[in-house]
Parts: structure tokens; sequence; C-alpha cells
């Protein structure tokens, strides 16, 4: 560790903490839906109401709580977010009641989905410069690593072991492993710190304010390009037992082509690093959600349980985009000195967005939509997007000095 490059230690903290936000990510939870509704007699409706307003409420929190990394060493604010998400982690060991399930879920996404995703991903954008769209597709291996591995594990965890239980070993890995990795990985690293070869590079462009951002009408329709992937997602994701059912699949085909989801999305990782590097993330923009909107055309149309593949495949290319471009785009654009509160609203409406997806496909679920039907539902979202996007594409140009 001591021989390691300041850059080699920015990057595997990225890794390490992006590996560890999947435990509050919608794959991760998805997997103890059954479990858990089982347990406490509740529909799929009613999960997803209860997921989604704790979702919600998280979002509210990280907007507020996730600027506060403008403020503070790497090392001191991540310190802070370990310790959250170990309580957050035992807490959901603990779940009886519908009550502690809303505290549990609000818990996990905020300190999981929320602050290890935006930790990761602010510190190296505000750290790298020049090469943000290769660091960033490499900090991001940590949670595409985490969707390979963590589904087939976990399914076959469930089979010998208590779910609970599951949830209390995640929690003492935490304590114990992250507060030792991010102080020897980060200690080092200063608010000002950058790449040596790039440190004025961010000042070559305006420094947007996060209020100013929000008045920009890019950054609107941006960020409806950027929602997709995670409501319609976390729909797929959260409701997976659904779509099992709905279409036949049996329980480890599906988790069999979530690897095939981590690995497409690994590879796009990396590809989109290097592209982003070349072509600014600007112009990738448009393309990010068509292998999305492809994915959904094949869920529509294929009963086959090979279609899974290519249903989760494609959503994989579609995640490593979305998974770079999320956190290069804005620094790009807005530039780095407030890319922490910057990043901090957009988390947030990620965040949010996903208690959009999942209490919508849990309502028109209990409505009696097919899956096909929700499929049509999230390909018309896609269209509008992507038209948007289209029209102001010759405008995605940061403001110099």
């Amino acid at each position: 560790m001591i021989n390691l490059s300041l850059n080699k230690k920015v990057l595997l903290f990225g890794i390490i903490f992006t590996f560890f936000s999947s435990f509050g990510q919608s794959f991760f939870l998805g997997l103890f839906n059954e479990s858990i509704r089982d347990e406490l007699n509740i529909s799929h409706g009613q999960f997803g109401s209860i997921y989604a307003a704790a979702t919600l409420l998280s979002s509210f929190v990280l907007i507020w709580v996730g600027k506060k990394i403008d403020d503070f060493d790497v090392l001191r604010f991540s310190l802070f977010v370990i310790l959250l998400l170990a309580i957050s982690t035992f807490i959901f060991s603990k779940v009886n009641s519908i009550t502690l399930l809303f505290v549990a879920i609000l818990l996990m996404r905020f300190s999981g989905q929320g602050m290890m995703s935006h930790t990761a991903s602010t510190t190296i954008s505000r750290y790298f410069t020049n090469t943000r769209g290769k660091a960033l597709s490499s900090g991001w291996f940590g949670l595409s690593s985490a969707e390979f591995l963590l589904p087939i594990t976990i399914i076959w965890a469930l089979g010998i072991i208590d779910w609970r239980n599951i949830w209390i070993i995640i929690s003492l890995v935490i304590i114990f492993l992250l507060p030792v990795a991010s102080y020897l990985l980060v200690r080092e690293v200063k608010l000002t710190s950058r790449e040596s070869e790039n440190e004025n590079e961010d000042k070559k462009i305006k420094q947007w304010k996060r209020i100013e951002v929000i008045k920009d009408y890019r950054f609107i329709i941006i960020a409806m390009n950027m929602l997709a992937m995670p409501w319609i997602a976390t729909g797929i994701f959260v409701y997976q037992s659904f779509i099992l059912t709905s279409k036949d699949w049996g329980e480890f085909v599906i988790a069999q082509s979530f690897m095939v989801y981590s690995i497409a999305s690994v590879i796009t990782l990396f590809l989109a690093g290097y592209l982003i590097d070349k072509f600014t993330s600007r112009k990738l923009l448009i393309y990010m959600n068509l292998p999305l909107l492809i994915s959904l055309i094949i869920l529509f149309s294929f009963e086959s349980p090979i279609s899974s593949f290519f249903f989760l495949g494609l959503i994989g290319v579609s995640n490593g985009f979305a998974n770079v471009l999320g956190s290069s785009t804005w620094a790009e654009l807005y530039g780095v000195k407030f890319i922490g509160s910057i990043k901090a609203l957009t988390t947030a409406l990620m965040v949010f967005s996903t208690a959009f997806g999942t209490a919508l496909f849990g309502l028109l679920i209990d409505y009696g939509f097919s899956i096909e039907k929700i499929s049509i539902v999230s390909i018309s979202y896609i269209l509008v997007s992507l038209i948007l996007l289209f029209l102001i594409r010759n405008k995605l140009q940061p403001t110099n000095f």
C-alpha cells in the first residue's frame, strides 16, 4: 500500500467504496424482497410503497448532507459514511415490522446507494482532470464487480443462512475493513489535491454554484436522460421476482443473467472512460440510453429464458455508460470547485428517481399491468428524453472564463 502512488490510492478508494455501495443498491436489496414480504406478509405494492417512501426521504437528506464533502477532507468524511453504513446494515438485520423496514431501507438507501457512491465519484471527479473518464470508469469497477459476484452469492447463501445473519456479517465486514482501508488510501488527499500534471485545469472554465446549475435548462434535460437508467433499472431489480414469474424464468436464470449484466457493465465502463477522454462526455450522452431502450423492447417481445441474458446484458451496457457519464458530465460542464454540492443534488435526484421507479412499478403491478405494458411506459419515457437531448446537443459546452 505504501508503494502505491496517490493517483492509484484514490482509484482504489473509489473501487472499494463503489463496491460497498452495493449493499444499498436496488439489485442487492431486491434479493431480499421475497424473504421480507413473506415475513411481514405484505404485497409487492406495499413493499414498493415503503421502499419508495424511504428512498424519497433519503434523497432529500442527501441533498444537504452530501454537500458537506466540499467542506471536509476525504478521510474525515469517509469515516462518517462508513459508520453510518455499518449501523444501517445492522439495523436491517433486525427488521420485524413495517416501521422498522421503512427505517432500515431509508438508512441503507442513504448510506449505501447515496453517500458511499457520492463519496467515491465526487472524490475521483475532483481529483482527476485530463484522465477523469478513465479514472471514473476504474472507480465504478467496484460496483460492477459487486453486481457480478453478489447476486449468485446471496442466492446461494439464502439457501443455508437466515437472511438476517447475512446482514450481520456484512455489518462486521464494513466496520473492521473500511476504516483501515480509508486511512491507508486517502489520509493524504485534501480538498485542493489534484493530479500533479493537471492541477490548474479546473481554473479554465466557470465554476458553477449549485443554485446556478438548477436554473440551467441544459441541466434539466440532461438529468432527465441520466435518471432513465436508475428508475427503470430499479423497478426491474426490485421486482425481479415478478419478472421471473411473468416470464417463467428460474431464479438462477436471473442470477446468471446478472453476471452477463455485470460483465457488459465492466466492459462498457472502461470503453466509456476511453471514449470520454477522447471525445468528451457531452458527445456521448445521446448514446447512453439506446441499449436500455433495446433491452426493454426485448423484455416486451420475448419469453425465452435466453432473452434474459440479452435483456440484462444491454441494461449493463447502459449502466456502464451512465455510471461514468453521471459524474464526468457535470464536472465538464460546471467545473469541480463546487462539484460536491452539485453531485449531492444529482445523486439525490438519482435516489429520488429510484423511489419513483419502485413506486410506479409496484402500483402498476398491483393494478394488473403486465411486464410488457410496464415496458411500454418505460420506453415512452426514454424516447421523450432522447428527443429533448437531441434538440440541445449543440449547446452542451462549458462556459469559459
